[in-house]
């Protein structure tokens, strides 16, 4: 397997805090210009920063997601498969959801190119 790149772990773990952190500037200021991001309170995807925004402050209106990431795993055509912890709160406090899932992104130029939630493989999970 690859060697998984420092500037890649720095990348994503970066743009993980300033989701978490509601900063949409500096999380976009980590994705190149077309970006491909999963709608995955929704369904489907959106394109280019513009999208993302937009789509961030709908689910930041309905939900509050909490993303820490607990493994990177670089995969053999370069991708990083991420693991990790999700606890995802209604806007009253009440758990919706606390599990770990995997998302898998695409780096290129040092920047985010596209991320898509992906199956947990089976040697990541804990029963």
């Amino acid at each position: 397997m690859p060697d998984l790149s420092p500037s890649k772990i720095e990348v994503l773990r970066a743009a993980y805090a300033a989701f978490n952190a509601r900063n949409i500037d500096a999380a976009l200021a980590l994705m190149t210009p077309d970006v491909t991001w999963p709608k995955a309170f929704k369904g489907g995807f959106v394109q280019g920063p513009a999208e993302v925004r937009a789509y961030w402050s709908e689910q930041w209106s309905e939900i509050d997601p909490h993303v820490e990431p607990v493994a990177f795993h670089e995969e053999d055509d370069g991708c990083v498969l991420v693991q990790v912890h999700q606890v995802v709160l209604d806007l009253s406090g009440t758990l919706l959801a606390d599990n770990v899932v995997a998302h898998r992104f695409t780096v290129a130029n040092g920047l985010i190119k596209a991320m898509e939630v992906a199956p947990l493989p089976t040697a990541l999970q804990t029963s």
